[in-house]
């Protein structure tokens, strides 16, 4: 959990720092490598490498690799939309959970938030 927390903070530190190349190679690494050690390599290789997730996982480490190379901005970019493409799945569930943090899920529940989790979707 610590190595994908660092990868995070790296990320988020280097985004600030006006895309500094060197923070958001060691935040990637960090994150994949973390991420590697919490679920395991082979169930990482599977998640990863799904026939449907393939764009996905493209789009992620083609914007790791972009960013190694040297083009941050870009690699960013592609990152997000891979990351995004990735873990879509995984979004109403941390809405759900969000919802039922006392503050947070008050200001979630205000009229003007258009979240939705996907209990309410299937009864629509």
């Amino acid at each position: 959990m610590g190595l994908t927390g660092f990868g995070v903070f790296f990320l988020f530190f280097g985004m600030i720092l006006f895309f500094d190349k060197a923070l958001l190679a060691i935040g990637n690494i960090l994150f994949v490598v973390g991420l590697a050690f919490v679920i395991g390599l082979e169930r990482t290789f599977r998640f990863f490498f799904q026939k449907h997730k393939m764009k996905a996982t493209s789009f992620f480490l083609g914007g790791v690799f972009v960013v190694l190379i040297g083009w941050p901005i870009i690699g960013v970019v592609l990152e997000f939309y891979g990351f995004f493409l990735l873990f879509r799945g995984f979004f109403p569930v941390v809405i759900g959970f969000i919802r039922r943090i006392p503050v947070l899920g008050s200001l979630l529940n205000l009229p003007f938030v258009i979240i939705r989790s996907t209990r309410l979707h299937a009864l629509e």
